[in-house]
């Protein structure tokens, strides 16, 4: 099915409170995106595209901070090469504001009626979200996400937004998301990364998706995108770390992205155990990945 195209307007734009989301349009949409979404296959799931206004998107685009700046933490492991940024005090004022949109009570409403997820919550704290940017070289492995928040036991990951900031996006720097079966056979949707896009789904235990092949672009060139993790409250989720998958073709490279899954694993329970932050976690899963992949950077 085609993309849905939402028209937004921009309102107190650069101010320190302000709506950039025209929600009248949104709920306004709402029975036909419900319809579309609850058909996505292989897992329930919408694009939208000109999401926010234009000139709120390029300026979030303008904001994004780069890559030597020390607001990154390096995932560097055989499954992802990417870069992430999870304090929003060291993003720019339109970031803040999209945000602040995304994490409203009216949006949150609308993604539980758009899902029929009820009791949707926020995570301020952005576990595993935030900003992310991918340089040439990364990419990020099919997989299923971890199914429940690390420091709150009964938290359970229910749905993913991710918002690309990349403007035009050539298709042969590739970073295309792939959605696959729930088997690993098929490859069934390709998601542009393209910038004012949204991509909401379902974060059910095999909804797997991914960027598995490095990234081409220039090295002036990153794929950036804002993700936010929604989750419902559950008397006893089952606790599972990131599920990556080979795919049909990856041959001996299963091997590694087998054994680098079981090293998340163990980690992943170790972080809980002892709620390391995630700045010692990505320098255990890169030395971890030296161990494993000693030609990776």
């Amino acid at each position: 099915m085609k993309s849905i195209n939402v028209k937004s307007v921009c309102t107190n734009l650069g101010k320190e409170h302000g709506v950039l989301l025209d929600m009248d349009a949104l709920e306004e949409a709402l029975p036909s995106m419900r319809e579309q979404y609850m058909s996505g296959a292989p897992f329930p799931h919408i694009v939208l595209d000109d999401f926010f206004p234009p000139e709120a998107e390029a300026k979030a685009e303008a904001e994004f901070p780069p890559l030597d700046e020390a607001v990154w933490l390096r995932y560097t492991h055989v499954n992802e090469r990417k870069f992430a940024n999870t304090d929003p005090r060291t993003w720019g004022e339109t970031l803040k504001l999209i945000l602040a949109d995304l994490q409203s009570p009216r949006f949150v409403e609308f993604l539980r009626a758009l899902t029929g997820i009820k009791d949707l919550m926020i995570d301020e704290s952005l576990e595993g979200g935030g900003l992310h940017q991918t340089a040439r070289g990364g990419f990020l492995n099919i997989h299923a996400d971890f199914t429940v928040h690390p420091k709150h036991r009964d938290w359970s990951r229910r749905v993913n937004l991710l918002l690309y900031l990349n403007g035009e996006w050539p298709e042969e720097y590739g970073g295309a998301l792939e959605l696959w079966s729930k088997d690993m056979k098929n490859r069934e949707k390709v998601v542009a990364p393209l910038g004012n896009r949204v991509l909401i789904f379902n974060t059910d235990a095999d909804a797997f998706h991914g960027h598995p092949d490095p990234l081409t672009s220039p090295l002036t060139d990153a794929r950036r995108s804002l993700a936010l993790y929604y989750f419902t409250v559950e008397d006893a989720p089952t606790i599972r770390s990131t599920e990556y998958r080979a795919r049909p073709d990856d041959g001996a490279r299963g091997v590694l992205i087998w054994l680098d899954k079981i090293v998340v694993r163990v980690y992943d329970r170790t972080k809980r155990r002892l709620h390391l932050s995630d700045e010692v976690g990505s320098k255990i899963l890169k030395v971890a990945d030296r161990v494993m992949h000693p030609r990776g950077k």
